[in-house]
């Protein structure tokens, strides 16, 4: 989606990056102070505090149905990623496994992301994730750097909003890739397994902050090395590797390769991971790492996304089902996340004040054009 917009429109819709990195603060603040002050997760808290039996129902089907077969869907979407940087620099042959073609770069991220989550060691993911983290940083930063792009202009595009002739869905894309339901109920629940004390609030604020802008301003690298070969005909990211070679040489192709792998690989682990949390929360199961049923939901989700993405099996029916659930189900938590947030008998003097009620609503907002377009999308 960077890669489209960059191509597109040059720098004019990094406002909407800059807008959903705000957006996203604002929503994964809420959920790590949920997270601390409850040591509950998102889809724990849900759970007990809907009290009307048939809404608590129809919201734990949707959040099942939005998280649990979403990230079913999509985690072939995130080991592919990862191929496509593999893919830039090596073949990729295929293995035959009982009767089935597998391409093996498949079976590797999944082998690692498996190895990294059956660990069941919340610091060893952590430092793992850090690491990748900072590799596709680095590479993605390095990329942009060697455009050379205009400051002004990169300020002008982030700051001064502009809608250009055939952008909005690009628009809503860049802000519907950053602005997930997921990452909340992930947040929530990894942020209590760091932090178990109300004076570490502040430290987790600032984690936040840093990450979240972090990511967007990875977004952003990609949109910005993607300007710079405006006019070609690309696609995707692996197609972007290609169209700077000319440019920057085949250094930048290996550059761009290892950033793609990180981010396919950091994909990777942390959709089965927040599928889990989710399934764990809302079925009344223990979120410990180790625990069988835990481990269960994210061998399933990781099982299907190396299927998916080994063998080409393009599952639309699931994927356009996971986008209509996502697409119901980002406005509704945002609003029970901002209901839940205001309530003293769970956050005591921790609840919202006005100012994060306003920016709260104003989010809502957001999340209800995205799901609006989202929904526009599958069915008409």
């Amino acid at each position: 989606m960077c890669t489209i917009a960059g191509i597109g429109f040059g720098y004019a819709l990094l406002w909407a990056m800059v807008l959903s990195v705000f957006a996203t603060i604002v929503l994964q603040e809420m959920a790590a102070r949920l997270g601390i002050i409850t040591q509950k997760g998102l889809s724990e808290v849900i759970r007990t505090e809907i009290k009307n039996p048939v809404f608590r129902t129809f919201i734990v089907v949707l959040i099942l149905s939005a998280i649990v077969i979403g990230n079913a869907a999509y985690e072939a979407g995130n080991i592919s990623g990862g191929i496509l940087g593999l893919e830039t620099i090596l073949s990729n042959p295929s293995l035959n496994l009982f009767g089935v073609s597998f391409k093996s770069f498949s079976l590797i991220i999944g082998a690692l992301a498996f190895v990294l989550l059956y660990i069941g060691n919340y610091r060893i993911i952590e430092r793992a994730l850090i690491t990748l983290v900072i590799l596709m940083s680095l590479a993605f930063l390095t990329c942009a750097i060697l455009t050379k792009p205009n400051v002004l202009d990169i300020l002008k595009g982030a700051f001064i909003p502009k809608f250009p002739e055939n952008g909005l869905l690009i628009i809503v894309g860049l802000i519907g890739t950053t602005v997930v339901p997921y990452n909340l109920f992930l947040h929530a629940s990894l942020v209590k397994e760091k932090w178990q004390k109300t004076s570490d609030l502040r430290i987790a604020r600032k984690d936040t902050f840093v990450a979240v802008v972090l990511g967007g301003l990875v977004s952003m690298c990609i949109i910005i090395s993607a300007s710079a070969i405006q006019g070609e005909s690309i696609s995707n990211a692996a197609d972007l590797a290609k169209g700077l070679e000319p440019l920057f040489g085949s250094f930048s192709k290996y550059v761009l390769a290892i950033g793609l792998f990180a981010a396919g690989i950091t994909s990777a682990i942390t959709a089965p991971l927040a599928a889990a949390y989710v399934a764990s929360g809302c079925l009344g199961w223990s979120s410990n790492l180790k625990s069988i049923k835990f481990r269960c939901v994210w061998m399933f989700i990781l099982v299907l996304g190396v299927a998916f993405s080994s063998t080409n099996i393009k599952p639309i029916q699931i994927i356009k089902f996971a986008q209509v659930a996502n697409g119901i189900l980002l406005p509704v938590i945002a609003v029970i996340l901002i209901y839940i947030m205001n309530k003293t008998s769970v956050l005591g003097k921790y609840k919202n004040n006005t100012k994060q009620n306003i920016l709260g609503f104003l989010i809502l907002g957001i999340t209800i054009l995205l799901s609006a377009v989202a929904l526009g999308k599958v069915f008409l």
